[in-house]
This record gives structure tokens, C-alpha cells and sequence, in this order.
């Protein structure tokens, strides 16, 4: 089912919804320049579906929620959109945040703290943005990317783009599967595209104050978010545990999709004991 909910600012943000109404929530944030869509494997798995409701949504600016023309910069306005998620897709939800979208649980965090989650999963991860920020740790990938990913010059951007989507679509990746997220990312506006990088915040002290179950994801061989950044994470809120996807890249979720919802189910499943 596709749906929407209003967030900060009255943006309109696209959900798109599985599994069980009544059942425990799972709320999945995406990362820079993609969209719902990146979660495919994870929203049609049957054993994900039956036993929780799962609710992805598009960031603002990305896939089909609006475009405004600000507020990128500001975490108060990632952090009413997620709260807005969360409203709809009712208590104590576990969010999953792939890439950029642990940078917007840190926002929703740094604003909201943890009352009303059931747990916390970071993919492939940042949680902070900015020069020498550790938890926003970037790998090569990501660096060969910028800064003509971001550019409004298509002759600059399309070829850095297509590049950024093919080195990190490992043999595991599908084909189908890296061209619809080359797809996303060209339909991301490039001010847009441009508008995430311009942040410089740490989350030191709001990981810290974590006090709900967390897990941390991460393949060991991500070139877009170097794995010391979930090293970072880990360390820094109580009690995460860290699970290493060996030689998987910066989509485990995709690369290794059987292991990575099995190990879903079971954190979810356990947070709710």
C-alpha cells in the first residue's frame, strides 16, 4: 500500500506499507539520493510480513514525498518528518536507518529522544556529518564521488553518479536492483542532492543517552561509509551490538537479503520481550 503522512513543515512524505496492520512496527529510513524502493527485498519478505508491519519511507526530497527548498540543514526538520512515520505506524517501532538514514534517526533522537522506540538498527550507517566527524566517516567510494554528484552540470554528475552505483554494485548486487537506484538517485533534484552534505553536526552525547536495544549492521567491505564509522556507533551507545556482514559492501541488505531479515526478525522479535 502506498500512503503519505504530513511532516515538518506541512512536506507531504510518501510511505509505502506492508505486512500486518495490528502487528509491531518497523520503520525504514533510506540514505542520500535514493528512496523506498531501496528496502524492496526487506517489504516483500514473506516472514518479515507476516509477523510485523513494515512502513518505508521516502526522505523529503527524495522518491515521492515534496521537494521544499530548505530545511536540509535543520534536524529539527528530519526529526518531525520521522516523528510523523512513527505516528502512523504506532508504538514502540524499531527503526532501521541505512546510510543518511542514521544521520535522520540522530536527528529524531537529538530532538525526541528514545520513549517511544522499541529499538534501533543502523545499515551501513552515519550518525554524524561534517569534517573529521567519526561517526560520519566516509570510505572511497563516497569520496570519488564527490563533489560532481552534486553538481547541477549533467555532463559532471551523470557520469560521477552512474560510477557511485556501479562500484557499489558487487556481484551480489541484482542488475535490475543498481539501475533503479541509479534511477533514484537522478531524480533526486541536485540542490537537493547537494543540500544533505551542507551539515556539520556531531552525535556523541545523543548516542550516548541510547538507552533501547541497538544494532549495529555493516559490511566489512563498505566503500561508501568506512566501517570505523559504525565502529563509532557501537562504542558509543550502551549495549549495541555490532554485526559484521563479511566482505558484503555498503548494501547488506541487498547483497545478503535471506541473512540480513532472518537477523531482522530476530532483534525485532527480541526487543519486543
Amino acid at each position: 500500500m502506498n500512503t503519505e503522512v504530513t511532516g515538518a513543515g506541512g512536506v507531504r512524505i510518501a510511505l509505502r506499507v506492508e505486512g500486518r496492520e495490528n502487528a509491531r512496527p518497523i520503520v525504514f529510513v533510506h540514505g542520500w539520493a535514493q528512496s523506498a524502493a531501496a528496502w524492496s527485498a526487506q517489504l516483500a519478505d514473506p516472514a518479515l510480513r507476516e509477523q510485523f508491519r513494515l512502513v518505508a519511507m521516502d526522505l523529503r526530497g527524495h522518491g515521492g514525498s515534496d521537494v521544499p527548498s530548505d530545511g536540509y540543514d535543520d534536524p529539527a526538520q528530519w526529526a518531525g518528518d520521522l516523528a510523523a512515520v512513527l505516528d502512523f505506524a504506532g508504538p514502540d517501532a524499531i527503526v532501521v536507518g541505512w546510510s543518511y538514514g542514521g544521520l535522520v534517526i540522530a536527528d529524531y533522537l537529538r530532538e525526541h529522544g528514545t520513549a517511544r522506540l522499541g529499538g534501533i538498527v543502523l545499515v551501513g550507517a552515519i550518525t554524524e556529518i561534517g569534517r573529521n566527524r567519526e561517526g560520519g566517516a566516509t570510505g572511497p567510494i563516497m569520496r570519488a564521488a564527490l563533489p560532481a554528484a552534486l553538481s547541477d552540470d549533467a555532463e559532471a554528475a551523470i557520469p560521477a553518479l552512474v560510477e557511485f552505483t556501479r562500484a557499489q554494485a558487487s556481484p551480489k548486487v541484482p542488475g535490475a536492483y543498481a539501475q533503479a537506484m541509479l534511477g533514484s538517485s537522478l531524480s533526486v533534484p541536485p540542490a537537493v542532492r547537494g543540500a544533505l552534505f551542507r551539515r556539520d553536526i556531531g552525535s556523541g552525547e545523543v548516542l550516548a543517552a541510547v538507552d533501547k536495544p541497538t544494532l549495529v549492521v555493516h559490511g566489512s567491505a563498505d566503500g561508501v561509509v568506512d566501517p570505523s564509522a559504525a565502529e563509532y556507533s557501537a562504542g558509543k551507545i550502551p549495549g549495541a551490538v555490532l554485526r559484521w556482514f563479511v566482505e558484503a559492501g555498503h548494501l547488506p541488505f541487498v547483497e545478503e537479503p535471506e541473512d540480513f531479515n532472518s537477523v531482522l526478525r530476530r532483534f525485532a522479535g527480541d526487543a519486543a520481550e
